[in-house]
C-alpha cells in the first residue's frame, strides 16, 4: 500500500505543444520540489517538445 507522502511520487508529464500526449514518471520530492519541465519527444508531433507536470 503507497503512502500518502511518498518520497518518490507518480507524476504525468503533459505536452506544451497541446497535442495532449502524456508521460508517466516517478519524481524526487526532496531533490525536486518544483514542477518538472522536461524536453521529452512528442509522436504525433514528431519532434522534441515540453512536457511539463501535471497535479
Amino acid at each position: 500500500m503507497a503512502k500518502r507522502n511518498d518520497l518518490r511520487p507518480i507524476v504525468k508529464l503533459r505536452s506544451t505543444a497541446g497535442t495532449g500526449y502524456t508521460y508517466v514518471t516517478r519524481k524526487n520530492r526532496r531533490n525536486n520540489p518544483d514542477r518538472l519541465v522536461i524536453r521529452k519527444y512528442d509522436p504525433k508531433l514528431r519532434e522534441h517538445v515540453d512536457f511539463r507536470e501535471e497535479r
